[in-house]
């Protein structure tokens, strides 16, 4: 990777979160039991839907999917920072810091376009319900999930081929707590200027567009249908929009002024990595009947396990 770009840096020192011990210990404390939260959590729908067959259905099938997407997308970020959290000096080495780029991108574009066919399914069981299971048949879903693990690559892979032809010849400090496009870019030694619109123009800012137009198509159709009734449409989406919102806020901050003056974006992030996956599987669970069941139903069958 050194031969691919003549940068003098080998490594950037990341400023984490705090300088006060006594904070990186309330942290660390956080965060491990968060992230604890996001593995057990996401890991109990992901396997909740494989094993319970009431739950083979192209929506389960895609919350499973996005279970395991929100699983990796934290484990990019979250584990280094509880471990740096306690290190005096927080290195990261350019290699490292390129990969780690690489997959936040990846699994960042997988979960927008899993965020994409969520909301299709949505507008599908809403509008066309006698028409969904021809629509939303299983080579559909599989279809959307290989295209967001393509989407992601190919989007990485852009990034990528950009930052790694940068110039990094003198600053090596990184105001944030894990590396990612703007902070990286504004070390570099040639103007950043120039470079803002091709961040801004990330994708993150079309599927955020496209989801919204996605809601507003909905809703109007249901109106239309339902005599300006829209109550039953907004408790089908209210799970889905809350995550699109906790998830595309902090996105929107840092695309859109690619080069914040203020290091609140590397707060925002946080909730990308950690409060957004573990508040998913809630999120889900509370807004659907068949989870609950489902629930229900394995803990009966783990209380008659027990006492045959």
């Amino acid at each position: 990777m050194d031969g691919l770009n003549n940068s003098v840096v080998s490594e950037f020192v990341l400023l984490g979160l705090s300088s006060s011990w006594e904070t990186k210990v309330f942290l660390m404390l956080i965060f491990s039991s968060i992230y604890l939260g996001i593995i057990l959590g996401n890991l109990f729908i992901f396997f909740l839907v494989i094993f319970d067959s009431h739950l083979h259905s192209p929506m389960y099938f895609l919350l499973a999917n996005l279970s395991l997407i929100d699983v990796g997308l934290s484990s990019t970020t979250v584990p280094k920072m509880i471990r740096d959290l306690l290190n005096g000096y927080k290195i990261i080495s350019f290699q490292s810091c390129m990969t780690q780029i690489c997959f936040i991108h990846i699994m960042g574009g997988v979960e927008m376009v899993l965020l994409i066919a969520m909301a299709f399914d949505r507008y599908t069981a809403i509008c066309k319900p006698l028409h969904y299971l021809n629509i939303m048949n299983p080579k559909i879903c599989a279809s959307f999930v290989i295209a967001g693990w393509v989407t992601g690559v190919i989007h990485a892979m852009s990034q990528f081929a950009f930052i790694i032809n940068l110039p990094f010849c003198g600053p090596n400090e990184v105001d944030s707590f894990y590396c990612d496009c703007p902070r990286i870019i504004k070390l570099a030694c040639t103007d950043g200027d120039k470079f803002e619109f091709i961040i801004a123009a990330n994708m993150t800012m079309g599927t955020f567009f496209l989801l919204i137009l996605s809601y507003i198509f909905i809703l109007v159709t249901v109106w239309k249908r339902s005599s300006g009734d829209l109550s039953k449409a907004f408790v089908t989406l209210s799970a889905h929009i809350t995550v699109v919102v906790l998830f595309f806020t902090p996105c929107m901050f840092l695309y859109v002024w690619p080069f914040p003056t203020s290091s609140i974006d590397k707060y925002l992030f946080i909730v990308d990595f950690a409060i957004t996956p573990v508040l998913n599987p809630a999120i889900y669970t509370l807004q659907s009947k068949d989870k609950k069941v489902a629930i229900k139903r394995l803990g009966k069958q783990g209380h008659y396990v027990k006492f045959c």
